[in-house]
């Protein structure tokens, strides 16, 4: 796709980072359907490449696919200049790209420990701050940031993750309240045990054994969440029950019970 035909396209456009994950693809999906064209960001471009084809042959929009270290700030500010230089307005941005490691804070890698704080919270921060001054100034815009049910509790062996998606959480809702009669949306959805994969690459395989939720129903949750004006939404009956219970639980206990989870 060229400048132009990126230019001539009055379809709406979005931002999808950490597309090549199970829920970045789903929100992916989702958005294809609705006849958005898609900007797709992530570490793999084969899964990028591949998504970007299966979108574009099925529902006919435009893709743009830029492989992105997320964690890094000039690499953020590339793939806005780079979207600004085709003379694309992003219209929707999803925050999805994030990550944990699991394991104790005097055991673990540091450098692993503080990347999570860059592509979970840094990145977020960022691309909001480039992009949200566009959607205010067109009175049109939607923000999707991802952040978990693990922002409920301190988690010990699973600390800076669930610190992440605490501020994940806190970031959005002000953020709502800040764009609220600007014609901007924001949410925050805060998917549990999800299949995608993620609690194999934190290490933690045993933590989302059982009851998975689909990564569709995820993004329809947090679709009818940004419709309902909602600040964030608990996807899934039980994760929400669990999700309201917590803050009224002893927090030794919430910590305990949640560190032997962990455990395998």
């Amino acid at each position: 796709m060229n400048d132009m035909e990126a230019t001539r396209d009055e379809r709406p456009w979005a931002l999808v980072s950490g597309a090549s994950g199970g829920l970045g693809q789903a929100f992916s999906r989702h958005l294809a359907s609705c006849g958005v064209n898609l900007v797709l960001t992530g570490r793999r471009q084969d899964v990028l490449d591949d998504l970007a084809n299966q979108l574009t042959t099925r529902y006919g929009i435009q893709t743009i696919v830029h492989p992105c270290d997320i964690s890094s700030a000039s690499e953020r500010l590339a793939l806005v200049n780079e979207i600004a230089g085709r003379g694309i307005i992003i219209n929707t941005l999803i925050n999805n790209a994030g990550f944990g490691a699991a394991g104790r804070i005097a055991q673990t890698d540091p450098m692993r420990q503080a990347s999570q704080v860059e592509v979970n919270c840094e990145a977020i921060v960022h691309l909001c701050g480039l992009l949200l001054p566009g959607m205010i100034a067109a009175k049109h815009g939607s923000i999707i940031n991802v952040a978990s049910t693990a922002a409920f509790q301190p988690i010990p062996q699973f600390a800076t993750y669930a610190a992440s998606k605490s501020f994940v959480l806190s970031f959005t809702r002000a953020l709502w309240a800040e764009t609220n009669g600007t014609g901007v949306r924001a949410t925050a959805i805060c998917p549990g045990p999800t299949e995608t994969g993620f609690f194999d690459a934190a290490g933690v395989p045993r933590m989302g054994a059982g009851a998975r939720r689909n990564p569709d129903d995820v993004v329809h949750t947090a679709f009818d969440a940004l419709a309902h004006h909602r600040p964030y939404a608990v996807d899934g009956f039980i994760n929400r029950t669990v999700a309201r219970l917590v803050p009224h639980l002893p927090a030794r206990l919430v910590m305990a019970r949640a560190e032997k989870y962990l455990q395998a």
